[in-house]
């Protein structure tokens, strides 16, 4: 284990090197210059579509098997999970305040590759033999490359499949388990058995049950979690200020060593801060768009305006609340790091209770991650080996949450961080290859939204 740890360690710092955050924000600029800002100007016509989205119209009856809404709430239930508290929290133990404006950054470009990649999964998808619509990177690559660049799409299914158990299994089950048994007291083991059973509840109803379990428990926790993050930065209020002074001048300068951390260096906090920005809102790693296949629309630039909400809701608003909580109680100086640091930073504000309240968020993120990150894995087994294999793929990634629950937690964050990276190069690369299509598509439809409402105003005069 020891020299697997070390391999991995190895090729992470490769993987995650500059190279690859440089790849991750330059695709996102590309895209987001290509469209003129549109993901950023069109947030609200955004929101809009989502509120109108929670059921699909008669004619999008006709496609896809869960609402537009559904589908990003099936999207967020995978996004919105131990990164937002962990995952931060080990940005700004590592890289210092300034993380968290580059975690920013990645969100902003990252709105239009979330875009950019609903469009395109909406636009190349396929039914399967069972009637369902799949799509996502490898369908896009396979059907808008075409058959030359196929082994492309191969290369991310399989990234996929392995990615799940690590980013969407092993580290939500074995997060949980830490965090309750560290507040509660319960065994790690009988945490990772009570998971598996509420898992295996939702996977065997299929895409529509985890669909309706996701468009119920995704807004009711953001929103509480939400709520109870507003209510602390109130009560830190005299710190914000100076909070956001130091996530700004960090983000351009080194941290100095305080308490009982260690300091950063500017390189780190950009490293840090763009790699849990996309872990946490996985804009580039081509998982959010398998989701988003499955809805039921025909428009392809409808579900990206809806899509790439994600991105903003997970990092803009729910990382930022978890990064400036942190920021404001001083407690990123105490020595701590991930879920145990966000802990101590909720409980210095709300002592007695704070701590659990991260405990319980934390259990309910992880718990809708295990269930999100369960399509994208089947659906990548199911492109490599037909639907021959959802069934036995059901199984085994049930099974897989106790053990992830026992397995050594740094083993786990370093093997889903590298196979963050492996999935992110294929779907980063047709991204750029398929990027007219994007503008081509979003140009014809805002152009049809445009002559509408030109067509409706001068029926109201003649009338």
């Amino acid at each position: 284990m020891e020299a697997l740890t070390e391999l991995l360690g190895t090729i992470n710092g490769i993987v995650w090197g500059p190279w690859m955050l440089f790849f991750i924000l330059a695709v996102g600029f590309f895209l987001q210059v290509g469209l003129k800002l549109m993901p950023i100007l069109k947030l609200g016509t955004g929101f809009k579509l989502l509120l109108g989205g929670r059921s699909a119209s008669s004619e999008d009856q006709k496609e896809g098997e869960i609402s537009p809404f559904n589908a990003l709430m099936t999207s967020l239930s995978a996004t919105i999970g131990t990164g937002n508290i962990a995952g931060v929290a080990t940005a700004v133990f590592l890289g210092g305040p300034g993380a968290l404006f580059w975690m920013w950054m990645t969100a902003l470009v990252g709105m239009a590759t979330k875009y950019s990649e609903a469009v395109l999964a909406v636009k190349y998808r396929e039914v399967d033999e069972e009637g369902n619509h799949v799509g996502g990177p490898m369908y896009y690559i396979k059907n808008g490359l075409g058959k030359k660049w196929a082994w492309l799409g191969t290369t991310f299914a399989v990234f996929g499949m392995i990615a799940g158990f690590g980013i969407g299994n092993g580290v939500q089950s074995n997060s949980v388990a830490s965090v309750i048994e560290s507040n509660f007291g319960v065994s790690t083991w009988v945490t990772g058995l009570i998971l598996m059973v509420f898992v295996g509840a939702v996977l065997l109803g299929g895409i529509k049950r985890i669909g309706n379990v996701a468009g119920a428990l995704v807004p009711f926790m953001a929103i509480a979690y939400l709520i109870a993050g507003l209510i602390v930065l109130a009560i830190n209020s005299a710190e914000l200020p100076a909070a956001l002074d130091l996530v700004f001048t960090h983000a351009f300068s080194p941290a100095a060593a305080e308490g009982g951390f260690a300091g950063a260096a500017v390189w780190a906090a950009i490293r840090f801060g763009v790699a849990r920005g996309v872990f946490s809102n996985e804009a580039g790693l081509g998982s959010a768009p398998i989701a988003h296949a499955a809805a039921q629309t025909n428009e392809p630039v409808r579900q990206g305006l809806i899509a790439m909400l994600g991105t903003f809701i997970d990092t803009i608003i729910i990382c930022s609340i978890t990064g400036l909580v942190i920021i404001t109680s001083g407690a990123w100086t105490g020595g701590e790091s991930g879920a145990a640091l966000t802990s101590a930073a909720f409980a210095t504000a709300l002592p007695g209770i704070g701590n659990y309240l991260v405990a319980v968020s934390l259990a309910v993120f992880a718990f809708t991650t295990i269930l999100g990150w369960s399509l994208y894995g089947e659906r990548c087994a199911e492109y490599l080996f037909g639907v021959k294999v959802i069934v036995p793929f059901r199984v085994l990634w049930i099974l897989a949450v106790p053990a992830g629950a026992a397995i050594s937690l740094d083993f786990v964050w370093l093997l889903a961080d590298t196979l963050n990276a492996m999935m992110a190069i294929p779907n980063l690369i047709a991204l750029m290859l398929l990027s007219p299509v994007v503008f081509k598509l979003t140009k014809e439809y805002f152009a049809k939204i445009e002559a509408q409402k030109v067509s409706e105003a001068s029926t109201k005069q003649s009338s």
